[in-house]
């Protein structure tokens, strides 16, 4: 191989090594503050004097948990193994590998009973499930609002992920094909961190949310019709259980 592709290889991996370091590091802090405001809750407030104070008893929770969910971010292969492993080492804790089944057995039957007649399909993968929630029920067309009728939806979801919260849940929004790639792909993303927020503001704990947009990336129908396209607007939810090892 001649010097110079050499060389260029050689930056292109420092690059991806660099890009990849950033990550995790931003991911800690990310995980740091979530710590901060969670425990925060837990101050109490002064009989005497009115002020609000933290117990000596918080602050050590406190730093244990930022301490552990700092260990799990910077560990583990990929974003979603490093927020389990946060989870885990922030002491939300994790289903047992011999439960594992079981588990997530008892929460599609739960997702199942909830959302039957909703037209919201429950998929069941191994031990992961996917919830594919058609555009016609989510958001009106060019918009990231979710609309009215698709709260009912996902008041019924936010209800099983509370009960099951060993589980994390990933967000993703999809388009179909039409008009400029970028705008729907933000468009995606927008969605995606709609239905995010939504769910955690009915109890759902933020680390657990992931969401993200794929655009026009990955259809599940042909773009050249207007059911194919209809099909293609859609919300994706993926519950994967958080694992734990020991």
């Amino acid at each position: 191989m001649p010097a110079k592709a050499f060389a260029v290889n050689a930056d292109f991996v420092q690059s991806c090594q660099r890009i990849e370091k950033m990550k995790k590091t931003v991911f800690f802090f990310v995980i740091l503050l979530v710590g901060l405001f969670t425990f925060q809750s837990c101050a109490t407030t002064d009989p005497y004097t009115g002020e609000q104070k933290t117990s000596k008893t918080t602050w050590g929770a406190l730093i244990g948990a930022a301490g552990g969910a700092a260990v799990g971010a910077l560990t583990g292969d990929d974003s979603r193994d490093r927020r389990k492993r946060a989870l885990i080492g922030a002491g939300i804790g994790g289903v047992s590998v011999g439960a594992v089944g079981a588990y997530m057995d008892r929460q599609e039957a739960a997702l199942r009973e909830r959302l039957q007649g909703s037209g919201v399909s429950v998929t069941r993968n191994e031990d992961r499930i996917v919830l594919n929630m058609p555009g016609h029920i989510t958001f009106a067309i060019d918009s990231a609002d979710i609309d009215a009728d698709f709260y009912d939806v996902l008041n019924a979801v936010s209800l099983v992920l509370v009960e099951y919260d060993q589980t994390l849940v990933a967000v993703t929004g999809h388009t179909d094909n039409t008009g400029p790639v970028d705008y729907n792909q933000q468009l995606s993303e927008r969605r995606a961190e709609s239905v995010a927020r939504y769910l955690q503001a009915q109890g759902i704990e933020p680390m657990r949310l992931m969401p993200r947009g794929m655009g026009i990336h990955a259809p599940i129908a042909s773009n050249e019709t207007a059911q194919g396209r209809q099909q293609n607007r859609r919300v994706e939810i993926e519950l994967e259980p958080i694992v734990s090892e020991g």
